[in-house]
């Protein structure tokens, strides 16, 4: 931490050379040089999407060790959310806890007002349904603020590209942004990676991912009810819809893709997939119920994944690699703790039995990654130290969405093919009001195209 943090630049210095144009000369307006925590240390944070996760990555930075934080400012688009989260805030950090009436923001324009509650310097936390991240990180690289986002940052092709050029941009003006791909922070995990880097189970020649359980968050919708707009209610159940999340694939699957191609140390290159759905009966989202995705990277390994979200079936959480001199456990049950191990034979699974086969295990995880991703950029603020996981952010996300539009087309979707796809789902989000259409229209009987793969090479 720095003793006498550099004078940043005012909201009025930064505002001087931006003004109400298009994005990319916004952009190339902008200056922020050498961007610091404000003179009295304290990091300000404002909240732009007060769902769960945004909660929970609030109270995260509010806990975080490379502090003193404080939240000043809030945006959603539903008032009882907002209120929700603002009240749980309180009642955990109360002291870190600063936001009266006249910085709580409902609307689709919130996230500018929230954001400019902030000085040049300060943080702020998007997590809106992730469509929206393109929109929030344009407008926090005008006002020059520090970002964390959660994930997918991407659903489509399109958005890819946007961010990947969104980064570039933070980069030069040195802004730091984390991406909550927090399993990339998990100690246990960083101690794997380093052995199987050191060859301790020799090359790797699969790797197996699983994500199976019974329906969880909005992952089913029931025809839209009277007193919300389309709009709004495709917003509020978001993992519904491909527009707004990528679907349940993108949202639930991303975590267990990214640790693997993280262990592999590369990205796949294609993706072959199949998929569908079972006993739907009313439902009108945009899900299949079952997932299964074999990846490829370029020297041919495989990475096999395996969603269902379906009651009444066998469960699965969990991220396992194979090698040519033994096996290990990337993660074992959900995210954390992580439970890494490694075993001189092929046996890696979630079982217990396999305790004899045991070479090397992590130690006690008392590091939760969650808040660990959280020290590690307010230290690269306060430090000034380069930080930006953007591009590796919108490389898992479309590494996911590539496996998504393999399974949803039933095409053998490459790497280079997903990134220059012309589809994008919903292109103008920053254009949206309260009383605009939906980007996405229910038909007559109130149902929503699925995916119909074969016949339609897109994915709606």
């Amino acid at each position: 931490m720095t003793d006498t943090p550099k004078r940043n630049p005012t909201r009025r210095d930064v505002m001087k050379t931006t003004g109400k144009v298009a994005v990319a000369s916004a952009l190339a307006s902008l200056a922020v040089p050498h961007v610091h925590a404000g003179e009295n240390n304290t990091i300000q944070i404002a909240l732009v999407g007060c769902g769960g996760r945004g909660t929970g990555a609030a109270e995260d930075a509010l806990s975080s060790k490379s502090g003193p934080t404080k939240l000043v400012a809030m945006a959603d688009v539903f008032p009882n959310r907002l209120k929700d989260s603002h009240e749980t805030l309180k009642r955990a950090k109360n002291k870190q806890v600063e936001v009266p009436d006249n910085r709580k923001f409902i609307d689709f324009d919130a996230y500018k007002q929230a954001m400019d509650c902030l000085r040049p310097g300060d943080v702020v936390i998007l997590t809106t349904p992730p469509a929206f991240r393109w929109v929030h990180f344009t407008y926090a690289i005008q006002k020059g603020l520090n970002v964390f986002m959660e994930k997918p940052i991407t659903v489509d092709g399109p958005s890819t590209r946007r961010m990947l050029k969104l980064g570039e941009e933070a980069k030069k003006r040195n802004l730091k942004v984390g991406v909550g791909l927090m399993c990339r922070h998990c100690p246990a995990r960083g101690e794997l990676f380093k052995k199987i880097k050191d060859g301790m189970i020799g090359d790797l020649t699969l790797l197996r991912a699983y994500r199976q359980h019974n329906p969880v968050a909005f992952f089913a919708s029931q025809p839209k009810p009277n007193g919300i707009s389309e709009l709004l209610y495709q917003i509020q159940r978001f993992h519904s819809f491909l527009w707004a999340s990528g679907g349940c694939f993108s949202d639930f699957y991303i975590h267990n893709i990214d640790e693997c191609c993280w262990m592999k140390d590369a990205w796949p290159v294609e993706a072959r997939a199949a998929g569908g759905r079972h006993y739907r009966e009313n439902s009108i989202d945009q899900n299949f119920d079952v997932y299964s995705v074999e990846y490829t990277f370029g020297d041919g390994t495989k990475l096999l994944l395996e969603g269902r979200c379906m009651n009444g079936c066998d469960q699965q959480f969990a991220s396992l690699a194979h090698g040519t001199k033994g096996s290990a456990v990337i993660s074992s049950n959900s995210h954390w703790p992580s439970s890494c191990r490694l075993l001189k034979n092929q046996h890696a699974s979630t079982s217990k039995k396999y305790t004899k086969d045991i070479i090397w295990k992590c130690g006690p995880e008392n590091a939760n990654p969650y808040r660990v991703e959280w020290d590690h950029l307010l230290e690269a603020i306060r430090q000034d130290k380069p930080y930006n996981e953007v591009e590796r952010g919108a490389q898992a996300s479309l590494v996911t969405a590539m496996g998504r539009m393999a399974a949803h087309t039933g095409q053998v979707v490459s790497y280079d093919q997903a990134l220059n796809s012309d589809q994008e789902f919903a292109p103008e989000l920053d254009k949206l009001k309260m009383d605009s259409p939906a980007p996405l229209l229910a038909g007559s009987d109130g149902k929503y195209p699925v995916p119909q793969p074969g016949r339609k090479k897109h994915e709606y």
